[in-house]
């Protein structure tokens, strides 16, 4: 049986809802799956900022460690381009592990992969 692929879309800021916090909850679960599949989570719109260092979330939780601890389960994070750059943060350091990624890679990944999850 091959590996499943999961693709989670985060549009939603980390902050003033819990979106953006349950799509990052959700991707971690399924990095941590006995099955193993490969997810990947690719931050839109507003979530771009989760990408950047020493975000926190009003739960106590760092988005950071979130991040860091889907990275270390071997999950991919990408970061809309156009997204970063229209937030002026597109030259910033980013978690490492998170990179850059177009619509063109989420497109592949949409018609590719075998679920897509959006939040």
């Amino acid at each position: 049986m091959s590996q499943q692929k999961i693709l989670v879309v985060i549009n939603a800021a980390p902050y003033g809802s819990e979106d953006s916090l349950s799509g990052m909850r959700v991707a971690l679960m399924l990095a941590d799956k006995p099955s193993k599949p490969s997810v990947t989570v690719f931050l839109m719109s507003d979530a771009v900022v989760m990408a950047l260092p020493n975000q926190q979330h009003a739960s106590g939780n760092t988005l950071q460690q979130m991040v860091e601890n889907f990275i270390e389960l071997g999950g991919t994070v990408r970061v809309c381009k156009t997204c970063a750059s229209n937030r002026g943060i597109e030259g910033l350091e980013l978690i490492k592990g998170a990179t850059i990624g177009n619509l063109g890679e989420l497109t592949d990944c949409i018609v590719e992969f075998d679920k897509v999850l959006t939040f």
